[in-house]
């Protein structure tokens, strides 16, 4: 995959799951100052336990399959 698909399937997935003004607002912040992501990913589950983790992974799915049947997109 180079770059520039790269960026655009990004930038797709972040409108898909936060909405164009939300994904805009998420690019500004992370531009906005230097930005560690992989220690912000680090320290993203800290003191969770697995099974909290799961439960907001599962949580996030259903809602997630919920609104691409309200869509009317079954993601197949």
């Amino acid at each position: 995959m180079n770059d520039t698909i790269l960026l655009d399937t990004g930038m797709d997935l972040l409108v898909k799951g936060l909405g164009l003004v939300e994904a805009e607002r998420f690019v500004f912040l992370v531009n906005k100052e230097p930005f560690d992501y992989t220690k912000w990913r680090q320290n993203l589950f800290e003191g969770m336990t697995g099974r909290e983790i799961s439960t907001i992974a599962m949580e996030l799915r259903r809602k997630t399959k919920e609104k691409e049947r309200q869509e009317g997109n079954d993601g197949c």
